[in-house]
C-alpha cells in the first residue's frame, strides 16, 4: 500500500529575519532545509507550502526563501491557508509568533499577536467550512482571557490544537521522568532569563513533570510573585524548598558559584495547586544559566532532578518539538494536551499581576484547568530526534 503523501503546511510567523535566531527561522527553516538546515536529508515529512509573516523588516528573509524555494509568500493569512483560492488548501498550520518589533505592557509582557493571528486562522476555518491541526509556539497568549478564548475556539471548531515550548520535549541530563501515577507534594525550578518569555519556560519545566502525578492536574488555586530579600527569606524558612532548590541547582552546568548574587531582576513564583501540590520557580538571571528542576516523589528518599536543555550546541533545540508536531500532523490528534500550555499561560499572567499589585497572593478561580496525560514520555531520550522512540 502506498504511503500517504506528505502533509501540506502553512507557516504563519511574526517575523523571519537574517542574522538573529528567531524561532520561526529555526522551526520553519528546518522544515524547508532539513533538520541540519543544510538542504540535505533528513527532513520533517510534512512540507511547507505557504508563508505569511506579520512583519517584514529590512532583514526579513521569508520573501527570499519564497523566491529561492518556490514557496508562495502571501500578504494575508487567509490566502496562505487557501493558497489564494476559496477553499482550505493545507493539512496543518504552524503558528510561530515569537520575536519581532512589538511593545511591552506594564507587566513586562511582550504583546505578541498570537491571539489575533489565531483568530484569522480560525476565521478561515469558519469561512471554508473545514479545519486542520494547529501548532502554536510557546504561550497561547500573554492574556489569560485571550488564551482561554483560543482554547475554546479550538474546541468549538473541533480541530487538534497543540502548543508550548521546546524545553519540555528536549533532552534531559540526566534522563529522568516523573513516575506516572506517583504522588508529589512539591517542585522547584531554577532558571535564567526575562521574566515573561523565560518565566513561561520555567513554569512548563515543572508542569510537564507534575502533570503525571496521581489524579492528574486539577488546576491552580493561587499564585504569588516575590522579589528582593523575600526570595531568600522564603528559601531559608522553607525546608522542602531548600532541599529541592539544592537538588535542582546541582544539575545546572552553567550555575554560578553563588546563586544569591545580588540581582535586582531575580524573582520567585509561588504556585498553589488545587490538590495540595506547591511549586516554587526561582528566576535567577545572574545565578543560573539552565532550566533545572527537582520534584519530590512520595516514597522516595531523594527527589528526582534534572536539567532540561534549552540550547544544544549542535542546534537541536527545536528538533524534538518538530518530532511531536509531526506526530500531530500525521495522526490528526494532539501529541500532548494543550491544556498544559493553557494552564501555564494563565499562571504566568496571574503571577505577573501579583508582581504589579505589590507581590500579594492572588486567588485564581479561573485556573481550574484539569487534565490528565497518558503514561507516555514526550521528550527525546536517545539518538537523533527523528530516530527517537
Amino acid at each position: 500500500m502506498p504511503e500517504n503523501p506528505p502533509k501540506r503546511i502553512a507557516a504563519i510567523s511574526t517575523v523571519i529575519w537574517e542574522g538573529r535566531a528567531s524561532h520561526a527561522r529555526t522551526i520553519v527553516g528546518k522544515y524547508l532545509f532539513g533538520y541540519n538546515q543544510n538542504g540535505r536529508p533528513p527532513h520533517p515529512r510534512s512540507r511547507i507550502v505557504s508563508l505569511f509573516t506579520h512583519q517584514t523588516p529590512e532583514n526579513d528573509i521569508s520573501r527570499d526563501w519564497s523566491r529561492d524555494l518556490n514557496v508562495p509568500w502571501f500578504r494575508t493569512i487567509h490566502e496562505a491557508l487557501t493558497l489564494g483560492t476559496d477553499k482550505l488548501a493545507v493539512d496543518g498550520v504552524l503558528l510561530v509568533a515569537e520575536h519581532g518589533d512589538y511593545p511591552f505592557n506594564d507587566k513586562e509582557q511582550k504583546m505578541y499577536p498570537r491571539f489575533e493571528l489565531f483568530l484569522e486562522i480560525a476565521d478561515t476555518f469558519r469561512r471554508t467550512g473545514r479545519s486542520v491541526p494547529v501548532f502554536n509556539d510557546k504561550h497561547l497568549s500573554f492574556s489569560w482571557h485571550n488564551a482561554k478564548r483560543m482554547y475554546d475556539i479550538s474546541k468549538e471548531l473541533g480541530f487538534p490544537f497543540m502548543a508550548g515550548s521546546s524545553v519540555t520535549v528536549n533532552y534531559r541530563e540526566p534522563e529522568v521522568e516523573f513516575p506516572w501515577g506517583a504522588r508529589a507534594k512539591h517542585g522547584v525550578v531554577v532558571g535564567p532569563g526575562p521574566i515573561d518569555s523565560y518565566g513561561f519556560h520555567m513554569l512548563e519545566t515543572v508542569q510537564c513533570l507534575i502533570e503525571r502525578r496521581a489524579g492528574g492536574e486539577k488546576g491552580v488555586e493561587a499564585v504569588q510573585c516575590l522579589e528582593g530579600d523575600s526570595i531568600w527569606q522564603f528559601l531559608d524558612s522553607t525546608p522542602w524548598a531548600r532541599k529541592l532548590f539544592d537538588a535542582a541547582l546541582s544539575r545546572s552546568v552553567n550555575r554560578k558559584p553563588d546563586p544569591r548574587v545580588e540581582d535586582k531582576n531575580a524573582a520567585l513564583f509561588r504556585v498553589w495547586h488545587r490538590d495540595g501540590v506547591e511549586t516554587a520557580i526561582f528566576r535567577l538571571p545572574r545565578g543560573s544559566g539552565d532550566f533545572s528542576v527537582a520534584v519530590d516523589v512520595e516514597g522516595q528518599a531523594e527527589p528526582i532532578s534534572t536539567m532540561m536543555w534549552r540550547n544544544k550546541p549542535d542546534n537541536r533545540s527545536f528538533d524534538c518539538m518538530i518530532l511531536n508536531i509531526e506526530k500531530m500532523f500525521e495522526s490528526g490528534k494532539a501529541t500532548y494536551p494543550v491544556e498544559r500550555t493553557l494552564l501555564v499561560s494563565g499562571i504566568l499572567d496571574s503571577v505577573l499581576e501579583s508582581r504589579v499589585q505589590g507581590h500579594k497572593r492572588i486567588e485564581t478561580p479561573q485556573l481550574g484547568v484539569a487534565y490528565q496525560v497518558p503514561n507516555t514520555s514526550f521528550h527525546c531520550t536517545r539518538g537523533e530526534p527523528w530516530q527517537a522512540g
